[in-house]
Formats: structure tokens, sequence, C-alpha cells
């Protein structure tokens, strides 16, 4: 059974992810080798875009590291808490949906980080984003995205269901549905715990690397560089997600 597209109503709308705005950080990150690959693509300076910059957990270090970053988050829950931090007020923010990039270039770097180009809702609105990125981009400039590639052997019948984590006190799991069609994945994350039942869903539109490419292609930039991970290692088929760096001729 495939999902049914009308159970899955709103879960790409920009401002869905206030919702979880509040315990985003809660999940350790390092971001020290993302902020190393994005700031070695800018070295002389320039404008820096980042498209669902969310809390900053990647935009503060790099503007710490001197770097002028702009951004674009759809959610103004997520920008409070990136106002809330140290230095937060000093970046400029544009609340909008990330696909319509509606800024002024131009730009040396534009980046899209932790699989987000997934939660636009369709190949449509994923092609918009690469076509207005290339749009604010100044020739010469690169758009930056990281993204995990999906394991179809993961499902059943189109379906998965698993067990995160258990303890004495609490359980959480994720149930998930696959549409081959539209190349969705919907996520329900339970946690049963004292406190009740949590419900964390989350729609995915993954997209092979070489649709990307193909997306970047029409929107007339070029892939230039594409590692597994932001040490640059080797991207080979055992990898399960990728850094690509698309460029504007």
């Amino acid at each position: 059974m495939l999902v049914d597209s009308t159970a899955v109503t709103g879960l790409n709308d920009p401002a869905f992810f206030d919702r979880y705005a509040n315990e985003y950080d809660e999940n350790d990150y390092e971001p020290t080798p993302t902020v190393d690959f994005l700031a070695g693509l800018v070295p002389e300076g320039g404008r820096v875009l980042e498209l669902a910059i969310g809390t900053g957990r990647v935009a503060l270090p790099l503007a710490a590291r001197g770097v002028s970053v702009e951004g674009i988050d759809g959610s103004p829950a997520m920008v409070e808490q990136l106002r809330a931090k140290p230095g937060g007020r000093d970046i400029p923010v544009t609340i909008g949906d990330m696909a319509d990039v509606s800024v002024d270039g131009p730009f040396r770097l534009a980046y899209l980080v932790f699989n987000t180009l997934f939660n636009l809702p369709d190949q449509a609105r994923q092609v918009d984003c690469f076509r207005n990125v290339a749009q604010v981009l100044e020739p010469g400039g690169r758009f930056v995205i990281e993204c995990f590639i999906q394991d179809l052997t993961e499902f059943d019948r189109h379906q998965r269901v698993a067990t995160r984590a258990l303890s004495e006190d609490a359980v959480n799991m994720e149930f998930l549905r696959h549409d081959p069609v539209e190349q969705a994945v919907t996520y329900q994350r339970v946690t049963f715990d004292e406190q009740g039942t949590t419900l964390r869903p989350l729609r995915l539109r993954y997209c092979w690397p070489s649709e990307l490419d193909l997306m970047a292609r029409l929107a007339g930039m070029r892939l230039s560089e594409r590692w597994t991970d932001w040490d640059r290692s080797t991207f080979d088929a055992s990898s399960r997600k990728h850094v690509s760096v698309y460029e504007k001729p």
C-alpha cells in the first residue's frame, strides 16, 4: 500500500517546522567539518547564503570565521532560536519559502545542508530551488547541498517499522511508508514515555544524485565536486550520502 497524499497535507509547509524549533538543537551536532568545507570555498570573502538557516547551527560558526552569512527560513520559531544565540541578531534572515529564494544577490556561495532540499514537496519545487539559487549566484558562484541516498532495501512492501531507542522508561519508534512513484517517504517518529505519546511527523521527497545533476543543468549550473562527506572522502557506490558542489559558469 502506498502513501495516501491526503494524510500528509501540511508536512512540507515552510512554517511546519515551528513545532520542532524548541528541540531542534537537542541532537548533538558537530559543525566544524561543514564549516571548514564551506569556508574553504570562499577564502577571499564574499556574500554567502544559507537556505533553511534554522537555528544557526552552521551559520553562526561560519560567521565567526569572518564569513558574511545571510539566511532564508520558512519557520519564524526557528529564527527566534537563532536570534537568541550570541551573534544571532547580526545575521540577516528573510522569512520565506527557500525554493523562492526571495533575496537580492549576488552571492559567492549558497548552501543547503541536513538533507533539507528533500523537505520541498515535489520535483517541481526542487527544480525551482535550483533555478532561483542560480539567479542570485555571481558568475563562478557555487551551490553546495548535503543529501542522503535512499536505501530502498530497508522497506518491506514499501513500509518499515523500527525501534530507535529503548529504555526502562521510554521507547522511541519510527514508522515509515514509501511511495516509489513520488519518491517520497513519510515518517512518524513516536515517543512513548511517562509524559504520554509524542508524534514527530515528517515527509521527505528524495532525489538520486543524477536527478540533482539534471536539476542543476536545467538551472544553468554544473557539478564541480562530489564527496561522500565534508571531509572530502571519495564518493562511490557504497556511499549513503553525498556533499555536492554545483558551479554557475
